[in-house]
Order: structure tokens, then C-alpha cells, then sequence
């Protein structure tokens, strides 16, 4: 029980650090706030709402493994490097297409509302 315990304080010091830190995840976490109540006002499906929600927690972890692939690659090489340059933009792409998902996923939910 104890290394439960001491598994989910590590998660909640690496929430904070980043959410401290990183305006992208500020913004997401925001997101992610607004998304609970808008998903129970436009599905009255559990499982739509789940998703719904789910989608912005998906966006959001891989944004935390993106940070944490771009601070690691800062960190090994400070300066430029093409390699690394190479790594973040894959991070970033990676993002990139969990928001498309997202929007995605949510468009579907609002189409299906508004129908």
C-alpha cells in the first residue's frame, strides 16, 4: 500500500511542476475543467461522456510525455542539435495529432447533439 501511496504522490509533484511550468498544459488542464460539465450537458450517453472527457486526458498525457522527452533532450544537450531538434518535433507532432483525435471525437459528440 505504501508504494501505492508513494506512486501517486510522485504523479501529483509532476502535475504541479508541470502545470507550474508549462502554459500548454495550464491551458489543457483549463480545458479539461470545462470539458466535465460540457460533456454532461451534450451527450446524456455515459460512454460519450466518458470518451469526451477521456480525449482531453489523452491530449493532456501526451503532452506531460512530450515535456518530459523535451526536458530530458535539454537536459543531455543544451545547445542545438539537429538529432534532438528531430526528437522534440516528434514529440510535438505526436501532441499535435491526440488534438486532432480530440477535436475530433468532440465534433462527432456535438454533431450527433445538434441533430
Amino acid at each position: 500500500m505504501y508504494a501505492l501511496i508513494s506512486a501517486f504522490r510522485n504523479s501529483l509533484r509532476g502535475l504541479l511542476a508541470v502545470a507550474r511550468s508549462e502554459r500548454a498544459v495550464q491551458q489543457e488542464l483549463l480545458l479539461l475543467i470545462a470539458a466535465v460539465p460540457a460533456a454532461l450537458w451534450l451527450s446524456p450517453n455515459t460512454w460519450v461522456r466518458v470518451s469526451l472527457v477521456g480525449a482531453i486526458m489523452l491530449v493532456l498525457g501526451v503532452e506531460f510525455l512530450n515535456t518530459a522527452i523535451e526536458k530530458l533532450c535539454d537536459h543531455v544537450n543544451p545547445g542545438y542539435n539537429q538529432d534532438i531538434g528531430f526528437i522534440k518535433d516528434a514529440g510535438s507532432a505526436a501532441v499535435l495529432f491526440v488534438i486532432v483525435l480530440a477535436a475530433l471525437i468532440w465534433g462527432a459528440a456535438a454533431f450527433e447533439a445538434l441533430r
